[in-house]
């Protein structure tokens, strides 16, 4: 996480009916344009860092992207503005396999989707489309709950940036054995998964078939689409899953776990791997 991640800020401190001016950290929370092939393709709400991970990320839950193969280049682009700065908050992708017509086609589906801040699609229709395009994940080895309850401890004590500003969500990739193989910070929970994701992706190491996710906050649906295409059998995290996140972890074969606190979580969905 760079520095650019928090910055200083004015505010009035209210204590015991005493008010004081003061500095505070924030979270930075900036718009980064991820173009293709030259071509605007959508603008997330992001910390900056880890930018190129970002955008792997997202372009492999939105199925830009299938796997490594498919991924040419991701840059910064060299762009100015009218003031000389450089267009730091845009990057460029080149497909390696990709056709014109096939380009074609993913700027128009983008077109057709509604997004919000969580960028996941809602509803079973979304359910049943995605079972068309992923295999459920099949992993059959287990994990005890002392390693499940382990995690957010672990992933706690890599977010530097949340103990200075108290502002962001993080994601954690973690071993069976319940080691931390990366962790992420970002605004979004869903940025921050794709930060870690976009990152495996560029080393060419998907399918994630042996890791387990821990988010911060509440798994959503989207959560469990970027676990799914990552092929990541097991998510957990500290707050609640969505009714649409449980049925579709319960589809598409993913374990998930809410409500890791102390020695204790609830399971949602195949049970089967937690022993």
């Amino acid at each position: 996480m760079t520095a650019d991640a928090q910055q200083q800020v004015e505010i009035v401190r209210v204590r015991t009916g005493t008010r004081t001016r003061d500095r505070d950290r924030a979270a930075t929370e900036e718009p980064l344009e991820i173009r293709i092939h030259d071509r605007p393709f959508a603008v997330i709400m992001r910390t900056p860092g880890a930018d190129r991970e970002l955008a792997a990320g997202f372009l492999l839950a939105e199925r830009v992207l299938r796997s490594s193969d498919d991924l040419g280049t991701i840059a910064h682009c060299t762009d100015h503005d009218a003031a000389g700065n450089a267009a730091e908050n845009i990057v460029n992708v080149t497909l390696a396999n990709g056709s014109t017509a096939s380009l074609d086609q993913a700027m128009a589906d983008r077109r057709q989707v509604t997004t919000n801040s969580s960028c996941g699609l809602c509803g079973r229709r979304t359910i049943e489309s995605l079972a068309a395009d992923a295999a459920p994940i099949a992993a059959s080895w287990t994990v005890s709950t002392a390693t499940i309850a382990a995690l957010p401890a672990q992933l706690r004590a890599r977010q530097v940036v949340f103990d200075d500003t108290g502002g962001l969500h993080a994601a954690g990739l973690f071993a069976r054995d319940g080691a931390l193989v990366d962790s992420a910070e970002d605004v979004g929970r869903h940025n921050a998964v794709d930060k870690i994701v976009g990152r495996m992706l560029m080393r060419e190491a998907l399918p994630l078939s042996e890791s387990i996710l821990c988010v911060s906050g509440r798994t959503s649906f989207e959560i469990v689409q970027k676990a799914v295409f990552a092929g990541i059998p097991v998510v957990a995290a500290v707050s609640a899953p969505s009714t649409l996140a449980i049925s579709l972890a319960e589809t598409l074969g993913v374990t998930l776990i809410g409500f890791v606190r102390g020695d204790g979580f609830n399971i949602y969905a195949h049970p089967e791997r937690i022993v």
